[in-house]
């Protein structure tokens, strides 16, 4: 994929192979593109990926209590982030 060649961005990373990899990718994307938003990383066993069924795009919105109060269609084709926006707005 073009926009993740090591060059353009400068992300290019190896799979990583422990929670500490995948960890340090996070933490690394979250400081170069000044992420705003709270971001957790999935156990090597993927299992909050298997639970959501997030691949390979899907966007949530979790209650502070836990639970889920909106899940987004999975993309591409079904990715609308715009469907999130209003959810927020019309809950503010």
């Amino acid at each position: 994929m073009d926009a993740n060649e090591k060059g353009k961005d400068d992300v290019c990373y190896l799979q990583p192979r422990t929670l500490a990899d995948r960890v340090n990718i996070a933490n690394d994307f979250v400081k170069r593109f000044h992420y705003p938003l709270p971001m957790v990383v999935d156990a090597m066993d993927n299992k909050a990926g298997e639970l959501y069924a997030a691949w390979p795009e899907r966007l949530y919105i979790i209650n502070p209590d836990g639970r889920i109060a909106y899940r987004g269609g999975m993309g591409p084709f079904d990715y609308h982030p715009e469907q999130v926006r209003a959810f927020l707005e019309k809950k503010n």
